[in-house]
């Protein structure tokens, strides 16, 4: 027995030898270079490229199997100036072989120098990188048996991983596009892998130079471990880029050949968007009224995340001077439902509106035909499912200043419902709701508004630049529009409501004045320096609107010296205006210190032209028949002749007979 072991122990001692000693003797005797034009015909076949290697190409298999060769390239196909695609100067691999045996991975040393990829997209608009699909060839069917995974569910069938030095040296990677003649480069490519292993986290360094600017990525990834199927891998990695950002990923990667999936904290510390597109030699995207605008900006957030769901939590944003707290979530990525909560601080809208054009756009002459508006697709607002709110501390739009802003929306099937919408401004506070339809291809929108208290003078005077208007804003509003043009809306535009303002007055017009001194007035009588105004304790307009013609029967104004009647029409599509303001006075205004008895012509006014240029004129038609009445049947002469008994039946047929020769 003793003798079969040791007769066995030779033979399997002469075997490892005979290995040994052909692993090593081979590299020696073959001659691998004598197969590289085999090797590059085949690439090339493969490929549809040319490819080549250098002949200082070497195999070893003990103590190491490895491979190197140094000038790899790989060609452009037709069509490309450019010669290479790829282009590698050395490359050396060397692994144990021995544990190879067991799944065991052991890397001595794998070393990649001055690699360079170029891509290219031609002026035809083709990629270099575009690699054309091969003819099909039929074959008979045959059933893949199913691959088996490791125990720990990782889909390569290895059991260890080990490198001792994993890196890249000095590469580059190239973007040309000759259809905008633009060019891209990335130098000085350099990473690391350090302690590679698949129970230990693996240091990582990566460096390079974007257009000349410095790039890095730092940190550890792992451990990896055996279970990528239903695993974790930790990740705690630092970006820095172009001397601005600064990012830091934080958390796990989950289920990488499963389903795979992010847990992660990110923080993007602050960086200026303006500065970032400077290093990156470009001109800033966006162009804002206010050239510091969009200066800073910081985040933070915890996102979760896989093939169907997103979240992100314990969001903070910092804009400029605007802090944002947020959090969303959303699921079934075909048909979105999202959820999101926004809590902003303040924000000034109008340093981030595009600045008014000192000159005119050079539009096409009215010769030219009118460009064809593409129909808005509403097909992704009625797969959308929303349910989110909105809440703002500070607000200023228009130079209009908000406060307490609070807006909750919901949407499903291309409904969406604003409900509640409420605001604080100017001393008051606005409440409603608004439906908007996108169900159709046509929109259909509601509106609802409550204003309660605001003080109207100041908000003209912040959005219009205008003092038209004082006093305590109230007002019903209730609006059905059709469409998502302006033109559109405005002929479409119905509904109808009360503006009701208390304890103010119109700037720039003296009604009572313009009623009793037509000179004066309207601007035939020398001007006081005092801006004349209408005082007044109640401005009731209680109007309806159809399809755009905005209409008030009864507008009515109560002033201490003068009672005013409005009545007439708004186009809102030709913006033009119609009305008719009847004044009334007032006798005497007793209980507030004035006794004086007050009478005199009262002139209508005629209010016409546009919106931005509306026209006041007098009735002298209708002053002149009141005049001529008053003088003929309330003077001392005519009234003592109709004092007899027997005269007074003819007082009135009289006065009918002289309002038909003046006209009504």
């Amino acid at each position: 027995m003793k003798g079969v072991l040791k007769w066995g122990a030779i033979v399997v001692g002469c075997f490892v030898v005979v290995i040994i000693a052909a692993m090593v003797l081979i590299p020696m005797f073959v001659d691998v270079a004598k197969y590289k034009p085999v090797l590059e015909s085949k690439v090339t076949e493969a490929t549809g490229r040319p490819f080549s290697v250098g002949d200082d190409l070497s195999l070893s298999l003990f103590p190491w199997a490895g491979v190197s060769f140094s000038d790899l390239r790989l060609g452009n196909p037709a069509g490309f100036s450019e010669e290479n695609f790829v282009k590698v100067k050395s490359f050396e691999v060397r692994v144990k072989l021995w544990p190879l045996l067991s799944k065991d991975i052991q890397i001595k040393r794998f070393v990649l120098n001055e690699p360079q990829i170029v891509l290219v997209k031609n002026k035809k608009g083709i990629e270099n990188w575009a690699q054309p699909k091969p003819a099909a060839k039929k074959a008979p069917e045959e059933k893949t048996p199913p691959t088996e995974s490791a125990p720990g569910g990782f889909g390569i069938p290895i059991s260890a991983l080990t490198a001792e030095n994993v890196s890249i040296n000095n590469g580059s990677a190239l973007w040309i596009d000759h259809t905008t003649n633009t060019r891209k480069e990335i130098t000085d490519i350099g990473l690391l892998l350090t302690d590679v292993s698949l129970i230990r986290p693996v240091k990582l360094m990566f460096s390079a130079q974007l257009d000349k600017k410095p790039l890095s990525l730092e940190g550890t990834v792992g451990p990896v471990g055996t279970g990528l199927k239903e695993g974790k891998i930790a990740l705690d990695l630092s970006l820095k880029a172009l001397k601005q950002i600064s990012l830091r990923l934080k958390g796990n990667l989950e289920n990488l050949v499963g389903s795979p999936g992010v847990d992660l904290n990110i923080e993007l510390a602050e960086f200026s968007p303006r500065m970032l597109m400077s290093e990156l030699g470009q001109e800033f995207p966006v162009s804002t009224t206010d050239p510091k605008a969009l200066d800073r900006l910081a985040l933070s957030a915890h996102v979760k995340a896989d093939a169907k769901n997103v979240s992100l939590t314990n969001g903070n944003m910092e804009l400029d001077q605007s802090k944002l707290k947020f959090s969303a979530a959303v699921a079934e990525f075909s048909k979105p439902n999202l959820k999101f909560d926004l809590n902003l601080d303040q924000i000034n809208l109008d340093r981030y509106m595009p600045p008014k054009s000192e000159k005119p756009p050079q539009g096409k002459t009215s010769e030219s035909a009118e460009p064809v508006k593409k129909k808005p697709d509403y097909a992704p607002l009625r797969r959308l499912i929303l349910d989110g709110s909105l809440k703002i501390a500070k607000l200023t739009v228009n130079k209009a200043q908000i406060q307490d802003a609070v807006l909750r929306i919901k949407a499903k099937d291309g409904i969406f419902n604003l409900d509640p919408i409420k605001i604080k401004m100017y001393q008051g506070d606005a409440a409603g709701k608004a439906v908007l339809n996108v169900a159709k291809d046509t929109p259909r929108s509601n509106i609802n508004m409550r204003l309660n208290g605001i003080q109207v003078g100041p908000l003209l005077q912040d959005v219009l630049e205008k003092d038209l208007l004082e006093g305590a804003t109230n007002a019903d509003i209730n609006m059905a529009l059709v469409g998502d043009d302006p033109e559109t809306i405005k002929k479409t535009l119905n509904g109808n409501g009360e503006l009701r303002f208390n304890d103010g007055a119109i700037v720039g017009i003296d009604l009572s004045a313009m009623a009793r001194n037509v000179g004066a007035a309207f601007g035939l009588a020398k001007k006081g320096e005092k801006r004349p105004r209408t005082d007044f304790a109640e401005f009731l307009m209680p109007f309806t609107i159809k399809n755009g013609i905005a209409n008030t029967p009864k507008s009515s104004l109560k002033s201490p010296f003068i009672r005013i009647l409005a009545v007439g029409t708004a186009d809102l599509v030709k913006e033009t205006l119609d009305f008719r303001v009847d004044p009334q006075a007032v006798a005497t205004i007793k209980g507030q210190g004035d006794e004086t008895q007050r009478s005199g012509i009262m002139v209508p006014i005629l209010v016409s032209g546009t919106f931005s240029e509306p026209k006041f004129r007098p009735d002298l038609s209708a002053a002149t028949k009141q005049r001529i009445e008053k003088e003929i049947f309330e003077s001392k002469e005519v009234k003592k002749v109709f004092e007899k008994e027997e005269l007074k039946p003819l007082e009135q047929n009289a006065k009918d007979l002289l309002k038909g020769v003046l006209g009504n």
